[in-house]
């Protein structure tokens, strides 16, 4: 028998804004059916239960029942905790409607609260978190390539699933935040041929140096701030890295999360 896991809820209401989850299980309590209740919301069977997934291992108990067979072929019905899930998500908006009105209010000519408030919610360990707009989404290999673009222009790539996609609602245009781990990220000189990953160019304003190689802060063309490693070269051109000197950032686009602030 499995280890018995504490009930988190609150870790599944992280996601009422961020994506289609909690919407998929609202649905499916009002139906009481998965694939209606994906084709509801404008997603996949398999992104439904994807959602259900997902938000069950976040809050750590199930939240549906599904019954299997039947005249009616069976159907699926909330839990108690899922009942709970979705109440507290609707206080939850609803607090949090009063609070957008708050801000607008105390901002003269403004309808929206500052730029990126709401991203100081989103806590993750991957350091580089950079605003930037879905421009358009390509299939690739059996999944998307999310093309997005940083604050100048910018272009960076990212390849997630369709699923994925289908739960954030990406379409062009969206702000959103591109994530990645600066374990993902190498950066090496302005010169370096391009490989096929994410490029993005800047100056270096930190360079920490090592035996193996060392960490550098970059303080891109667009204007923001990423983190990456660089390891010296075989030609030692890595090595003449100082703080000021152009180099560029380099990331494979299946390493760049997209994420929308909650």
């Amino acid at each position: 028998m499995p280890p018995t896991r504490p009930i988190r809820l609150a870790e599944a209401l992280g996601h009422e804004v961020a994506d289609k989850r909690l919407d998929i299980l609202r649905r499916i309590g009002e139906v009481g059916s998965i694939s209606e209740a994906a084709r509801g919301a404008g997603v996949s069977y398999k992104a439904a239960w994807q959602a259900v997934d997902t938000l069950s291992n976040l809050a750590g108990t199930a939240l549906l029942e599904r019954s299997v067979g039947g005249s009616g072929g069976g159907g699926a019905q909330l839990t108690a905790a899922g009942h709970q899930l979705l109440a507290g998500a609707a206080q939850l908006q609803a607090v949090r409607e009063q609070v957008l009105a708050r801000w607008a209010a105390q901002t003269p000519g403004s309808g929206a609260p500052l730029p990126g408030l709401a991203a100081l919610g989103l806590r993750t360990s991957m350091r580089n978190q950079l605003p930037c707009t879905v421009h358009r989404l390509k299939p690739h290999a059996g999944a998307l390539r999310v093309e997005l673009a940083l604050p100048d222009g910018t272009p960076l790539a990212s390849r997630i699933t369709r699923e994925s996609a289908q739960l954030l609602a990406l379409e062009p245009g969206l702000p959103v935040l591109a994530l990645c781990k600066a374990t993902a990220v190498t950066v090496t000189a302005a010169s370096a041929p391009h490989d096929g990953r994410n490029r993005l160019g800047g100056r270096a304003s930190r360079v920490s140096r090592g035996a193996a190689g060392g960490e550098v802060a970059m303080a891109l063309d667009c204007g923001l701030q990423m983190v990456g490693f660089w390891a010296p070269s075989a030609t030692g051109t890595d090595m003449r890295l100082k703080p000021g000197a152009p180099c560029v950032a380099l990331v494979d686009a299946s390493a760049v999360v997209v994420a929308l602030a909650p």
